[in-house]
């Protein structure tokens, strides 16, 4: 539309990309944050002119302050934003702008949509800095998910609305900040990691009982990763269960993006509801905190 060209590489390595960089003089970046790390910490930068580099937008998930901050320190020149969407939004609803950055923002909502914050326990709108799930409403909501009439009506009810799953603040500015997920999918580095995957895969493990799977953030990879609670089972043939082999049992079952890259940890029971849903709220407080103890040692 705008009569601009796109340089698309077929598969992402990071030295190709910054050669094609150099080479077709690429002023505009749409990345995830795992490729901003790479843009910021990794020592090949140096060998290529990235000096074209004017704009940067990040989706997928959020940029970290601390990961912004050491992009513009060493990009002084290109102006950095952040957007919010998803596939079913074909793929955005919220923008920042590049001329007003505001740190942990995924910007304000895209012209021709209508855009709620509703509270999930009484449907009704979110006050100005109360979270809530965000509903968008418009001619870019698409029109279901193919030959899964069932899904569809779960994302978008009666009005139009689709029902994101994801939870946000919006501040006095109408700058949205995405703060947690209703949804139960894990992603890692813009690759979608279904939970039920991958606890399906566990339990065919005949040393594991029971087993749950969240994400956690992973500063070092500035991503999601998954990571495991599993009740064991007993013994096998005289072989204790270890983290290393139940990692290492998925890794050969699933794709590579689904390996679990937050590691393995041994509970009594997974937490459950009167239902059996899984309280996966419970094990992310179990994870920050282990996350805590371990930051103050």
């Amino acid at each position: 539309m705008q009569g601009a060209p796109n340089i698309v590489l077929q598969k992402f390595d990071f030295e190709n990309f910054l050669q094609a960089i150099q080479e077709y003089k690429i002023s505009n970046l749409k990345l995830v944050p795992p490729q901003v790390l790479m843009l910021t910490k990794s020592e090949l930068t140096a060998k290529y002119d990235l000096s074209t580099v004017k704009e940067i937008t990040v989706g997928a998930a959020p940029c970290s302050r601390e990961l912004v901050e050491a992009l513009i320190a060493k990009y002084p020149k290109a102006a950095f934003r952040q957007a919010y969407g998803m596939s079913e939004l074909s793929p955005c609803s919220h923008i920042g702008e590049f001329h007003k950055m505001v740190h942990g923002s995924a910007g304000k909502v895209l012209p021709n949509q209508e855009v709620r914050v509703v509270d999930a326990e009484t449907g009704l709108d979110a006050t100005p800095g109360q979270p809530g799930e965000i509903w968008v409403r418009g001619p870019n909501v698409m029109k279901g998910y193919r030959n899964n009439p069932e899904a569809t009506r779960l994302t978008i009810d009666a009005q139009g609305w689709l029902h994101t799953g994801d939870i946000a603040v919006v501040d006095g500015e109408q700058n949205f900040f995405v703060v947690d997920r209703m949804k139960e999918l894990i992603k890692y580095k813009g690759f979608q990691v279904p939970p039920a995957e991958l606890e399906a895969v566990l339990q065919t493990y005949p040393l594991v009982l029971d087993a749950a799977v969240i994400g956690v953030w992973n500063e070092a990879q500035a991503t999601e990763v998954p990571l495991a609670f599993v009740v064991k089972q007993g013994t096998m043939e005289g072989q204790a269960l270890t983290e290393q082999a139940v990692a290492e049992y998925v890794a050969s079952k699933v794709s590579a993006h689904k390996r679990l890259r937050g590691g393995v940890r041994f509970i009594e029971a997974v937490p459950k509801s009167a239902a059996g849903k899984i309280l996966r709220k419970d094990l992310r407080a179990a994870a920050a905190k282990e996350k805590e103890i371990k930051a103050k040692l």
